[in-house]
């Protein structure tokens, strides 16, 4: 049960519900609006992107905090990182708060709160691998009800009445349904709980929940069994369970052949854990898949391993694929696909998918049925010399557009700000082995040649990463902001886990007394022209550090922006592209900037009261145009802010 009992729900929430209940009748709660904000990534197509144009350029630079929203009281455990977007329908805003994933409802246009609804799981909360307040919630609405859906920690698919916060008593087991039911290699003696549960909002389309799976981060797996992340789709009413996809195939599907030695049995992961897209004319719901048991090494699973690392079409109604492309064959970098595949119709009429990925590629397909706009070419890649490990001889490599960050790692990504600093840097390199491709594979923490593991760009968070990016439908512009950090491939014997290799503990990145040894900018916003493939511009996000700018070595040394490596959140207008500078990175500033979508030019920068750690959103109601994201970091407790003109 995730409540005690109905009776003690009502009675504890039951004050707050009904004030939401009398508020919402007084609205039209039927319709999606043109203003709205829907959907986590805006629309199904996952495109961050609003018509809304009361505020542009002109009058951007006037923009202040209209209310804030903390959730400094909420949950047993302060919420200092809230990395969800809420929903905004009609004036009313949805949101997770909390590490017990709260679920609220708030008043758009002043931040009162009108509902609460807070799962209790006891022991399945205390070992869910996906604790915290999540990414976001779904909405789904007839005309006549609406419904709030949402997945708890502790992996329970529930259905809120939208005026209330009440289950729907029609859904499941009144308004809860039980994900871990059905799992495979659910049921290991060893651990009392399946390594499974979800952060990431599930996609609501056609009258049909589809969910994904996420489990512990992979580096240093508990074993090399795991629960399989199957993908499986719920019927919005009732939580009946319409279809699985097997996102590990079994004996008879197709993508069996593509494993090896009994490893499709045990092996697990292979879920969904990024935000899903989908296109509802077509009826498809677009999977980006992850890698499977482990992230480093996957000698235990020899084979392409279908479907991990891979965009899945499937028929949202019935589950069955329509079509597939791996993008990475036997993954051991932990090349997930971390984000929505972006869609949109281009000015041509062309339909594309665009998948924005942690190696700094996008590649692109004709959605309705999966052949890439431009050539994706099979180049061989080079093997590694982990015992017991299988390579793939080949990996696809798009030849269009041109990666929107950087690939590999050598000397000439050194900084050499100056011949001194240039100097340190090359020395800081003893030890390590260089990564000249995406695909040089990992190594051992003990080498016979001496190194202790392969110095790897982009890292295994990116790159790009389950922000995902902003797409213009009216010009087929693409806006993606990426990281540029250095991170170290290593494998070593974890005595704990009956995995041969995991990622190895204490394998430093080298420094230069404290600098950054690969060269800017850290952190990027790049656009690009989809109709042709071309880059328009790229522009550093953020300014440089005081740690790098006030360094003793650089004094007097003129370096530029650097940005900084952080997950920064996008959203376009009609009229503007707006950049947050994002959390995750040392030196973070809370600022947040409108940019000229055709150019890059900086047009106003607005001081938030904290660092923007959920991606921003807008929306409008009554006649005012808003935006709003969460904010935290610091010691701070988390807090929903709200921008708009005085």
């Amino acid at each position: 049960m995730i409540i005690n009992n109905r009776q003690a729900f009502l009675a504890l929430f039951g004050a707050v519900a009904l004030f939401g209940a009398s508020l919402a009748t007084s609205q039209s709660r039927t319709s999606v609006y043109e203003g709205d904000w829907p959907e986590y990534h805006g629309n199904h197509f996952a495109q961050r992107y609003s018509p809304l144009d009361q505020i542009n350029a002109e009058n951007v630079a006037d923009i202040e905090v209209a209310w804030r929203f903390s959730t400094a009281n909420f949950g047993p455990t302060t919420d200092f990182n809230n990395p969800s977007t809420p929903l905004e329908i009609d004036g009313v805003l949805y949101a997770n708060v909390a590490s017990t994933r709260n679920v609220v409802a708030l008043d758009a246009t002043t931040g009162q709160l009108l509902w609460l609804w807070r799962p209790e799981e006891g022991d399945r909360f205390d070992e869910a691998p996906r604790k915290g307040a999540g990414r976001g919630v779904a909405y789904w609405s007839d005309g006549n009800a609406s419904r709030i859906i949402d997945v708890t920690p502790g992996y329970h698919l529930v259905s809120l009445d939208a005026s209330t916060g009440v289950p729907d008593p029609d859904f499941g087991d009144n308004g809860i349904v039980d994900l871990f039911v059905g799992l495979r290699n659910a049921d290991d003696p060893r651990f009392p709980f399946p390594d499974i549960g979800l952060s990431a909002a599930p996609l609501v389309m056609n009258d049909v929940i589809v969910v994904g799976a996420a489990h512990r981060v992979g580096m240093r797996p508990r074993s090399k069994s795991n629960v399989k992340g199957d993908i499986r789709g719920f019927d919005v009413r009732s939580g009946e369970l319409l279809w699985t996809f097997r996102t590990i195939p079994e004996r008879g599907d197709i993508g069996f052949e593509t494993w090896e030695n009994n490893g499709v049995e045990f092996t697990g992961n292979a879920g969904v854990w990024a935000p899903m897209s989908g296109d509802p004319e077509l009826g498809m719901v677009y999977l980006p898949v992850e890698s499977a048991t482990g992230d480093r090494y996957g000698g235990d699973r020899p084979g392409a391993n279908l479907f991990s690392d891979s965009i899945v079409a499937l028929d949202v109604r019935t589950g069955e694929r329509q079509w597939h492309f791996q993008l990475t064959h036997h993954d051991i970098w932990d090349w997930d696909i971390p984000s929505a595949p972006v869609l949109t119709d281009l000015p041509n009429g062309r339909k594309i998918l665009m998948s924005v990925t942690k190696q700094n590629w996008v590649y692109t397909f004709d959605r309705t049925n999966g052949e890439p706009i431009w050539p994706i070419e099979e180049k061989p890649v080079p093997a590694g010399d982990v015992p017991g490990e299988w390579y793939s001889p080949t990996q696809p490599f798009p030849t269009r557009p041109a990666p929107y960050d950087r690939q590999g790692f050598t000397e000439a990504d050194l900084i050499d700000w100056t011949p001194e600093i240039r100097d340190m840097a090359l020395e800081s390199l003893e030890g390590f082995r260089l990564a000249d491709s995406v695909y040089t594979p990992p190594s051992l923490a003990e080498n016979e040649d001496g190194t202790r593991g392969v110095l790897s760009l982009p890292s295994a968070t990116g790159g790009a990463n389950w922000e995902g990016a902003a797409m213009d439908p009216e010009t087929g512009i693409l806006y993606v902001p990426s990281r540029t950090a250095l991170a170290v491939m290593s494998l070593e014997k974890d005595e704990n886990s009956d995995l041969d290799l995991s990622a190895a503990f204490g394998v430093r990145v080298p420094r230069v007394q404290g600098l950054d040894i690969v060269k800017p900018p850290y952190g990027r916003v790049t656009a690009i022209d989809m109709n042709t493939g071309e880059h328009l511009w790229m522009i550093a996000n953020a300014e440089t550090p005081e740690r790098i700018s006030n360094h003793r070595l650089l004094e007097g040394v003129d370096i530029g922006r650097t940005g900084i490596p952080t997950r920064a959140g996008v959203f376009v207008t009609s009229t503007l592209l707006f950049v947050g500078e994002g959390t995750g990175g040392p030196g973070a500033s809370p600022i947040f900037r409108a940019v000229d979508k055709q150019t890059g030019e900086i047009l106003a920068e607005v001081d938030l009261p904290n660092n923007q750690s959920g991606l921003p959103f807008t929306y409008e109601h009554d006649g005012k145009q808003y935006i709003a994201m969460f904010v935290g970091g610091g010691g701070q407790p988390a807090e929903l802010i709200a921008l708009a003109l005085p």
